[in-house]
């Protein structure tokens, strides 16, 4: 199969900045919609986190189920990624008892982790042709992952650091500058940058 072929099947959006301003507020609204159920409705992080993974195995299997791209099936399961995100990341650093370093660096492993057991068994982690199942699977569950620790590195900065968000967003905003820097005048791998990327626009939303 050719690589026009293969990008023709993607079944993920270009990456574009159309991409990532659809993503900041797609994280919004989850980010929203996690804390409305975990806060809000006084549920606790692990029952809503509970509740939100169900949510997200069932948009990740609708997706992999379809035939082609679905931008509204796509951002709906971005947006269960958020919830269960955000409530996971939640869960690690206040529920744990390890506060924001150890809940941080328990996501970051995983997230690692993920990444590592893609690459060893697809060969590959880029994002610009995904269309297998198993692929598929695979960049869900490093999505899940990323705004995971997006949301603890965000509420880290803003608590423990003392920004406060609008000050996290700031650091954060700046550190996207850099990567776009980083991309455009250096040849530093390009699935490393959108992966970083994709963790530094969480706390944006």
């Amino acid at each position: 199969m050719t690589d026009s072929t293969e990008t023709a099947l993607s079944k993920v959006p270009e990456v574009t900045l159309i991409f990532w301003i659809i993503k900041v507020f797609a994280t919004t609204l989850g980010e929203t919609g996690g804390d409305a159920v975990s806060m809000s409705m006084d549920l606790g992080y692990l029952v809503s986190t509970a509740i939100f993974a169900a949510i997200f195995i069932v948009a990740v299997f609708a997706q992999v189920s379809a035939r082609r791209f679905h931008p509204i099936l796509y951002w709906v399961t971005i947006i269960a990624t958020t919830t269960v995100g955000t409530t996971l990341a939640d869960y690690a650093t206040r529920s744990l008892g390890i506060g924001y370093a150890g809940g941080t660096t328990i996501l970051l492993t995983l997230l690692l982790a993920s990444l590592w057991i893609w690459y060893r068994t697809l060969g590959s982690i880029a994002v610009d042709t995904v269309s297998s199942p198993r692929t598929e699977a695979f960049y869900w569950i490093t999505i899940m992952f990323s705004q995971t620790l997006g949301t603890a590195l965000g509420d880290w900065t803003a608590d423990t650091a003392g920004f406060g968000f609008d000050g996290g967003a700031l650091v954060f905003g700046a550190l996207l500058i850099v990567l776009a820097g980083l991309y455009w005048w250096t040849r530093i791998s390009r699935t490393a940058l959108f992966w970083a990327a994709f963790i530094l626009t969480r706390p944006l939303g």
